[in-house]
């Protein structure tokens, strides 16, 4: 039997859960989000602070603007897939024909060959590898998430957005340390200068994104 240690989720990593059981402590539950999940029974790992009890999650629906956080207890969570396992799933070829995001993934792994780092798709085109629904959309930019628990060098920085320069989507680029996100993109052009971070106390403006404090 699965069973999931709170501690090793991060952020963007998919929980498959069983549907009830999930819904069932929530009092206040959007209409479309327990719609949506008795379809898709997958939760999205969101910022925040994992617990013995509770991995804080979201519920993605069908629009943009359709976002639930919750909390999710562990001990109902069947699967965890992350952001790095994505890399081996495929589409059909109709889903690569029509949405141009699929092509751009495809191109980004046979250029960044030689990053030594866990990393993926994530938005809709990482929830579509790996639940099979079809939420990435022609006009989808391309979401990619890096694992850095280690310092990125700007050096490096700069070469990973060149190289993920000129596809057919946009790509946006989160680095996700242990204890922040950040584009990458600002941090290969502010330097030193400080960049958003993003982190469980909400944004705010830092120059060590590697730092506990």
């Amino acid at each position: 039997m699965f069973q999931l240690e709170a501690a090793y989720v991060r952020t963007h990593d998919l929980l498959e859960v069983e549907p009830e059981r999930f819904l069932s402590p929530h009092a206040c539950v959007p209409e479309w989000a327990a719609e949506r999940l008795r379809r898709v029974p997958f939760l999205v790992v969101r910022r925040g602070f994992p617990t013995e009890h509770n991995i804080p999650v979201g519920v993605r629906g069908p629009e943009r603007n359709q976002r639930w956080a919750a909390f999710c207890e562990p001990r109902i969570v069947k699967s965890i897939t992350t952001p790095t396992q994505l890399l081996k799933r495929t589409v059909a070829a109709f889903r690569a024909d029509s949405v141009p995001a699929f092509g751009s993934l495809s191109l980004l792994k046979a250029r960044w060959t030689g990053l030594d780092r866990p990393w993926g798709p994530g938005g809709s085109v990482g929830f579509e590898l790996a639940t099979g629904s079809h939420v990435a959309k022609a006009e989808s930019d391309l979401d990619i998430v890096i694992y850095a628990d280690k310092p990125i060098t700007t050096d490096e920085a700069k070469s990973l957005c060149a190289l993920a320069s000129g596809l057919p989507t946009a790509v946006d680029i989160r680095v996700e340390t242990q204890t922040c996100g950040f584009s990458l993109n600002e941090y290969a052009s502010q330097g030193s200068s400080p960049i958003l971070l993003r982190t469980p106390y909400g944004v705010e403006l830092g120059s060590i994104p590697w730092s506990e404090q």
